[in-house]
């Protein structure tokens, strides 16, 4: 495992901050991610790590990793069947718990990602934003963010991308604990975990007219 300890462009303080964070957290977790890692072998069958390319910091594509919460069930015609209906119980928990991110460690661990940022999402929407939303990847992505404690899957697409930008703007170590805090909180709560009839989210398929160039409301509350 390759372990980037400064990362180019990436600042030295936060990057200071995830590595304290990061190292001692996956050692003391290792015996909960031991458990999950057992019964997602059982009920979900192997691998037990979700493995899939995203985009990071200036877009650079990395590996995420995370537990698996949904079993391999094809339809008759050997497509896979919708998210939610593929998402199991275990899953459901390991979500609603954010346990299934805990594999992330290792990403923040390697430089890849950061303990707060914005969330990294698919590569295919790379091309659907415009160029402000694209400021999203001027900083590492990660675990949790200011979206994430801010509505998580619950707002829409831009009032997200608005969070992920305002965070961009207005980044430091105290809001970085800020959020961390926040997000026991919400973790607890089980708020924000899905929208309505989605395993998560509704894609997003680019920006509609009427949204473009909108002004932004106050987003530091």
């Amino acid at each position: 495992m390759s372990v980037k300890l400064f990362p180019q462009g990436i600042s030295t303080i936060k990057r200071i901050v995830d590595l304290i964070i990061s190292f001692p957290a996956l050692i003391l977790l290792s015996p909960v991610c031991l458990v999950i890692s057992m019964i997602v072998a059982i009920q979900h069958g192997l691998p037990v790590l979700f493995k899939q390319d995203r985009p990071g910091y200036q877009g650079k594509i990395f590996t995420i990793y995370k537990f698996r919460t949904m079993r391999n069930q094809l339809d008759e015609h050997g497509q896979p069947l919708p998210d939610a209906e593929r998402l199991t119980k275990f899953g459901r928990f390991l979500r609603a718990a954010s346990l299934d991110e805990l594999p992330e460690l290792i990403n923040v661990l390697k430089g890849e990602m950061s303990i707060v940022g914005p969330r990294p999402l698919l590569i295919e929407y790379l091309p659907r934003y415009n160029p402000t939303q694209f400021r999203r990847h001027e900083v590492l992505p990660g675990i949790t963010g200011w979206a994430q404690v801010n509505g998580r899957n619950i707002i829409s697409w831009q009032e997200k991308f608005d969070l992920d930008v305002w965070y961009v703007d207005n980044w430091s170590l105290w809001l970085d604990i800020k959020i961390i805090l926040l997000t026991i909180v919400k973790v607890l709560r089980r708020e924000g975990i899905s929208q309505p009839g989605q395993a998560t989210a509704e894609p997003f398929w680019g920006n509609s007219p009427e949204i473009e160039g909108q002004p932004s409301k106050d987003l530091s509350n």
